[in-house]
């Protein structure tokens, strides 16, 4: 079903579109057709379609932006390259984003204490990890993605959790939300809807967060669920909620209803035009070197070797054909590799120079059950021939495989 959404503007930012009076836009899986002012589009086009410079921001007041991707390493690009690229002195940005399943986690977090790596992996759920601080959120395309970038003079997240506020009570004046000392919106006063993320640098900073609307909740709640056991580290923790979804309260509460709404109070408070300008993270006539920010936020060296140094204590229980035994591992882990492993086992179990081979292989190799998988596939290989003995080294390689 195609709608009209007053008060948007999309813009063609391929070097060879005219625009046209109607346009459509795609959404995910609907399409819509947005009106936009000829007169705004061709100054907007003027504003944006400067490739030595990429976007300026020349609009009086700022702009509002929202994302054509549901990409979450092209999201994130664009909040680097906004904050890093762009003269903010008297002209804030608000940019809207939505992303398709997700798990993002805060730049000082620990991916193996704050999700379930393997059960992401299974369902193709993207792993990611923003340049802010905070904790562990679930992104799909039931929850809004707000970032507000100002000057650092001008940063004052609570003053943006209020405008929210004013944007949900707009469009359903009943609604019982609170903006928390946590910088949290609450929804009748204990059901989490929106966690809080900043980054501040030298002169710009930007403020985000999360607007929960019709997430899906089983997700959400089976892949933040971490199965490791014995990690100690002084990475940042999650702290639990309970959460809720905003279109449990009202219907009429959809993404796009509350982002117009959004936008609409975002234009009145700080005075500038309400139309949204449609952005493409992955045009580099306007965003130059945004491919490559995109690139580096999904590497495994940003995701995981960025996690602070911890380690892995724990028992597992070995039993074979006609034996029992407990064995103890310690593992040292920093930037995402092992650094030191210890394996205590019984010496009747195995032979020493077993459990030192075994050891050292993992030195040096990557926290990953994927890596781990393929030395110790090489390992079985070479040991031993005598059938309990390989009973027993088969055993303690899969145990060992299950911490990683």
């Amino acid at each position: 079903m195609r709608k009209k959404l007053p008060g948007l503007c999309t813009i063609s930012l391929l070097p060879h579109c005219t625009p046209r009076r109607w346009q459509g836009v795609s959404t995910g899986s609907n399409s819509m057709l947005i009106p936009f002012s000829m007169k705004n589009c061709f100054q907007l086009l003027y504003i944006l379609k400067v490739p030595t410079a990429g976007l300026k921001n020349t609009a009086k007041g700022g702009l509002i932006l929202q994302s054509t991707s549901n990409n979450i390493y092209q999201n994130l690009a664009v909040e680097d390259w906004i904050h890093d690229h762009m003269n903010l002195e008297g002209k804030p940005i608000l940019f809207l984003w939505r992303n398709s399943p997700t798990v993002v986690i805060g730049r000082h977090q620990n991916p193996w204490q704050e999700c379930n790596i393997n059960l992401m992996r299974e369902r193709g759920i993207k792993l990611a990890r923003r340049r802010s601080g905070g904790g562990t959120v679930y992104h799909d395309m039931g929850n809004i993605n707000l970032t507000f970038f100002t000057t650092k003079t001008k940063y004052n997240r609570m003053e943006n959790l209020k405008l929210v506020i004013r944007a949900l009570k707009a469009v359903q004046p009943q609604l019982d939300v609170q903006a928390t000392d946590r910088f949290d919106l609450l929804l009748e006063g204990q059901f989490k809807i929106s966690g809080t993320a900043s980054k501040i640098g030298r002169t710009a900073a930007y403020h985000h967060c999360t607007l929960l609307c019709n997430t899906d909740w089983i997700s959400l709640s089976s892949v933040l669920k971490s199965p490791y056991q014995g990690i100690k580290s002084n990475a940042t923790p999650s702290v639990p909620s309970l959460v809720k979804n905003l279109l449990e309260n009202d219907d009429t509460l959809t993404c796009e209803v509350l982002m117009e709404s959004i936008a609409a109070e975002y234009a009145a408070y700080h005075q500038t035009d309400s139309n949204i300008i449609l952005i493409n993270p992955t045009d580099e006539t306007v965003f130059p070197g945004i491919n490559k920010q995109a690139e580096e936020l999904q590497t495994w060296e940003w995701i995981y070797g960025k996690t602070p140094k911890f380690s892995v204590n724990t028992s597992l229980n070995l039993l074979s054909e006609h034996s029992y035994s407990e064995m103890k591992i310690h593992v040292d882990v920093k930037n995402g590799r092992v650094e030191d492993c210890n394996i205590d086992a019984p010496d009747h179990w195995l032979p020493q120079e077993m459990l030192d081979k075994l050891r050292t292989r993992f030195v040096g190799s990557k926290f990953c059950q994927c890596e781990a998988t393929v030395l110790i596939n090489a390992l079985l290989r070479t040991y031993p021939k005598d059938h309990e003995l390989y009973s027993k080294w088969h055993l303690l390689c899969e145990k060992v495989k299950t911490i990683m």
